[in-house]
Formats: structure tokens, sequence, C-alpha cells
């Protein structure tokens, strides 16, 4: 098929961009792990690495029930019903069929699964979970200002890092308190941002249908430009979170990247190109993965700059970008169906992604598939819990989070 001039250029102008921004950025380097004291010793010698918590900021790719207790809407209100957790028998406001990357880390840790902030009366000894499912990193008067609207939830990054704050402050008698209980912690920023890319490219998503006319071009090509502009504030907002939890003491961050977003079914169902040559070797959208990876550079240039200000912390960028490629890649090995890399478990409409914006998993007409350990992508969106344990152990285990932020025992 031939392609128009105009998506020509617009392709063109959009490589071009990340070409440049990914010309200007080095590699994340590597920094020592932070110092503990000689009092905490011993008691550290029966943990793993020293951490006794993990405290937890993001969205619906780490949200273990916030959202479930805010009152889940539209399309996310699916999430809190079957078949999510069909994995472990019960629905628990996990989006997957079973456990995240935040439920497999703690367990790798000897942690107990973190609690979410708004389960009253939960343990909160080893660690809190602040994500939820829709957050932004922008909070939403912020994308009201430049015509997105957020669908589901005020949990902005800003809102949970209050909580986060509030929380200490109620459950520590000083500062220093605070200081010596995030010294033993690990301290999760994110992921957060892909909803604020999200709620753009939604609003200007096509219409009648997904013709291919100058109209729904139009409208792509919006949402293109009204995200890109989003990404430098987006970072600033995950940035700046971590300096401030830096700033009370934490010692240990992680701060994770985007996915590749062409591989991801919501997105390539959404673009439905018929262009061969827009698809990279492993069937995902170049151009969207180029955006991704505006994003995870321009972060990575954050992190860079929160290393030279903290040199004694340890703050690893969690790359979810290769290690999602990775597993892509690794599929055929780990047990996952080749033939469905980039087709939903849960959902409905067939073809190459089984993937409907109006019909997402868990509503009337959507089905499960037989083998859902044998998919990446339980509903288009969120990934199985099988995709998530290997995304954890690629990330902890096998170096895609550098430098690593914790140092499991050698088996």
């Amino acid at each position: 098929m031939r392609k128009s001039p105009m998506a020509t250029m617009a392709r063109t102008l959009l490589v071009a961009f990340v070409a440049l921004l990914l010309l200007v950025a080095g590699p994340c380097e590597a920094r020592p792990p932070p110092q503990r004291t000689a009092k905490l010793a011993a008691k550290e010698k029966a943990m793993v690495d020293g951490i006794t918590a993990i405290y937890n900021f993001g969205d619906s790719l780490s949200d273990t029930g916030n959202l479930l207790r805010e009152g889940a809407t539209g399309m996310l209100k699916y999430t809190t019903g079957p078949p999510y957790g069909s994995a472990i028998g019960e629905t628990t406001g996990r989006c997957s069929d079973g456990y995240l990357m935040i439920d497999f880390l703690a367990k790798d840790l000897g942690l107990p699964l973190l609690n979410p902030y708004l389960d009253n009366g939960a343990d909160f000894t080893h660690g809190v979970n602040f994500a939820v499912a829709g957050a932004t990193a922008l909070d939403a008067t912020a994308l009201a200002r430049r015509g997105v609207a957020v669908p589901h939830t005020n949990s902005s990054l800003a809102v949970q890092l209050q909580q986060f704050k509030d929380f200490m402050n109620a459950n520590t008698a000083s500062p220093q308190e605070i200081r010596e209980k995030l010294a033993r912690s690990l301290v999760m920023v994110g992921e957060v941002g892909g909803n604020d890319y999200n709620y753009a490219f939604s609003a200007n998503k096509p219409v009648a249908g997904g013709a291919r006319n100058l109209y729904n071009f139009g409208r792509m090509a919006t949402g293109v430009v009204e995200a890109m502009a989003l990404v430098p504030d987006v970072v600033r907002s995950v940035t700046s979170t971590a300096r401030e939890l830096l700033d009370m003491g934490a010692t240990r961050l992680v701060i994770p990247g985007n996915f590749p977003l062409g591989c991801v079914p919501s997105y390539m169902s959404a673009v439905n190109e018929t262009d061969p040559n827009a698809y990279d070797a492993n069937g995902c959208l170049s151009a969207l993965n180029l955006f991704a990876q505006m994003h995870n550079v321009l972060l990575q240039q954050g992190i860079r700059e929160l290393r030279r200000s903290y040199p004694s912390a340890t703050i690893a960028y969690a790359d979810y970008f290769y290690a999602y490629v990775q597993m892509l890649k690794d599929a055929g090995k780990t047990g996952f169906n080749e033939e469905a890399l980039t087709k939903a478990c849960c959902g409905a409409g067939g073809g190459s992604y089984n993937f409907d914006m109006d019909r997402m998993c868990g509503a009337p007409g959507t089905s499960v598939c037989t083998r859902p350990d044998e998919r990446i992508s339980w509903d288009g969106v969120h990934l199985t819990q099988r995709a998530y344990r290997v995304m954890s152990d690629l990330l902890y285990h096998k170096g895609f989070a550098s430098p690593s932020p914790v140092e499991f025992p050698r088996s």
C-alpha cells in the first residue's frame, strides 16, 4: 500500500526527532550500593540485602487494590471482577489474571505482598503500595490545561507522594526515624506517565470505525503532537518526586521506563497500520516504539542528574522497554505462543489483537483464552501473571535494572 505524503512526513519527523534525542543520551552509569550502619548488620543478615520494606508509587502496572477501594469506573471497572485474578483464585484489583511484578519482587525479597494504602487496617510493617490504576504523573488540572481529561482517578503522582508523607509522619517519631526506615527500604517510583500519554492519544483516536481518511489522520497526528509535548513535564514529575524521596532519606530507588508501546495490542489495534514497513523485526510498530524511547531517553537523562546530586544512593533505571523486547525474542524458549505475542488473551474482536476498546476484558461478549500462561498480553493493555514473572526475572535477576538495586544471594 502506498503511503500518503502526510503520513510519510509525520513518521519521518517523529523518527528524526527521537533519533536526535537518542544521540544526546548516553548509557546509565552504575553507582555503588548505599552504606549501611554496623548497628544494623546482625539484623540484616536475615534479610535480602538488608531490605525490610518496599514503598511503591505508580499506576495499573503495580496497583494491588487501591482503585478497587476508590471505586473503579469506566472500562477499568471490569478489572475489579472476574476473570481478573483467575490465576490466584480471587479478584484483588490487580490488572492481570494474577500477580504483578511488584508481587514477585516482594516474594523474592522474602517480604509479604504489598497491601494497598487504602486498605484500612492492613499491615504496613513491610511497606505500602500507593499505586492506583489509571493514575497519571501530572495532576488532572495540569493535564486539563493541555486539553487532556483524566477519566479514572485523581490519584496522580503528587497525590501518592503526599499520601506517603502523611503515612510516614503518622507512623514515625521524627525525620531522623524516617531516614533510618528508608535506609532499609526499596522505593519504586513508577512506572507512571504512560496514562498521561494514553489519555492524550485516546482523546484524538480515529472515529467512524477507524477509516483511513484525512480526518482520522489529522486526529492521530494531533494525539501524537499532544503526547510528545507532555513528555518533558511527565519526566520532570517523576524525577522531582524521586528527588523529594531522596531528600527524605531514601537510599535505593528504582525508576522504570516505559514499555514499547508499539508492541502493545491496544495501541496496535488503534493504529491499525497495514504497511509492513511500519513494523520492526519483532512485529511491533516502529514509530510508537520511538515515542516510548523518547520518554525513556529523557528519563535516563534525569536519572543521571539525580545520581550526580545523590552519589551515595543507588538509583536504578528499570528498562521495561528492552526487558519486554527480550521477552518477545525469547518467547519460544520460555513457552509463550509465538503466534499470539501481540494478541490479548482476554478480550473481544478476534483478529490479530483480540482487542476492542468498547469491550474490555470482563465486559459482556468477551472471552478468555484457554492457556493464559502461553500469552504475554492479558487484556490488550496489561500483561499476564506469567509475563510479569518473566519481566521481574529479567529486571531484578538478569540485569535489566541497572545498577542492580538488590544483590540477591547467588544460588
